[in-house]
């Protein structure tokens, strides 16, 4: 039996993944890789990164990463989330050529791959799997060894001086060291080519497409501009990508990761009292929109009233996280404009 409860905000604060939109599949796979890289589990790594920003969450993982590096690991990252979430459609079966013509690496997105940021296997290894290596050797048998190559210049330094080029022994190690730099830089790329193209195999083989989520675009219409916002655990570039990707217009107070405003990300309540501030309203007249139990916990310590979806864990994984409401999704909300406030309805 359903029962309705109302009550009443100035502002509404929106996070975005798992909220308003779903690309859960395409960050838990670039997570999944980045535990791959580190010898994680998975499974942990994804469970614990999930609501909390790129750059914390990097530095937890991979702490080698340089303080003046991180923002430009954060954008590499959150590309390879966003080459997940379009491979399908642009690379895959559900592309119309359904071929990788069109290579990520020529493409305006910079794939993890030209960036050097590590994606399913493309991180080259130190030396090539032996079956691509002999393969790349066996077609450079024809090349003379660098025994038989030294052999002849020592013949031709034998032969009557009427030649103006004389080759010396160190011409040899020199030449000799010169063709393996090249052998090598040409194994290197091959390597490259061929775990690129598994790589995007291997992405474009599952549809991790960016959904929006059941009643998000209802309810956003029912609000006025200017008395919502959305503060997300994702930097711009992710964030941006993801909204434009479903037709959510970025709104102008949108906080981001990468914010240099912010001191701390969630579970901290940074993101949520900074969006309420750029609205121009107390955090503690708004209502705040989660899913995950770091977002959660944000929101309730904000001291917002917080409604909680159902949409990226399980009811038992967020129900004792402080939520004032706990709903399936969006579609059980209901704003309307009653003088200068927002009237929800809610029905559980």
């Amino acid at each position: 039996m359903s029962s309705t409860q109302t009550f009443y905000a100035d502002a509404v604060l929106f996070d975005m993944d798992g909220t308003l939109t779903d690309s859960i599949q395409a960050v838990e796979a670039a997570w999944g890789k980045v535990a791959k890289d580190i010898g994680q589990d998975p499974a942990y790594v994804i469970a614990a990164t999930h609501g909390k920003r790129a750059v914390d969450n990097l530095a937890a993982f991979k702490p080698y990463i340089k303080e003046h590096e991180m923002d430009d690991e954060v954008t590499k990252f959150e590309e390879s989330i966003l080459f997940y979430a379009d491979a399908y459609n642009t690379h895959g079966p559900g592309s119309r050529s359904n071929s990788f013509s069109n290579s990520p690496m020529d493409s305006p997105l910079r794939s993890p791959a030209s960036s050097g940021f590590g994606t399913p296997d493309l991180t080259p290894a130190s030396s090539a799997p032996s079956s691509r290596a002999s393969s790349i050797i066996s077609s450079q048998s024809r090349r003379p060894s660098f025994a038989s190559r030294l052999q002849n210049l020592l013949r031709m330094s034998a032969v009557p001086e009427t030649h103006v080029y004389q080759p010396t022994f160190e011409d040899a190690v020199m030449e000799s060291n010169h063709n393996e730099i090249v052998d090598e830089e040409a194994l290197d790329q091959k390597t490259r080519r061929d775990e690129l193209e598994a790589w995007q195999i291997e992405a474009a083989s599952v549809d991790r497409s960016v959904r929006i989520l059941p009643g998000v675009k209802r309810l956003m219409n029912s609000i006025p501009a200017g008395r919502y916002a959305v503060a997300t655990s994702g930097a711009k570039t992710y964030a941006h990508g993801c909204m434009t990707r479903v037709g959510i217009t970025p709104p102008p107070v949108t906080i981001t990761a990468d914010d240099k405003r912010l001191k701390a990300g969630k579970p901290a309540p940074d993101p949520f009292l900074l969006a309420a501030k750029c609205l121009g309203y107390d955090a503690s007249k708004c209502v705040v929109f989660e899913d995950s139990p770091s977002g959660i916990r944000a929101g309730v310590s904000s001291g917002a009233i917080v409604i909680a979806v159902c949409t990226s864990h399980e009811r038992s994984k967020i129900e004792n996280c402080g939520a004032h409401f706990l709903v399936e999704n969006m579609n059980s909300v209901q704003c309307e404009v009653e003088g200068d406030k927002l009237k929800f309805t809610i029905t559980v």
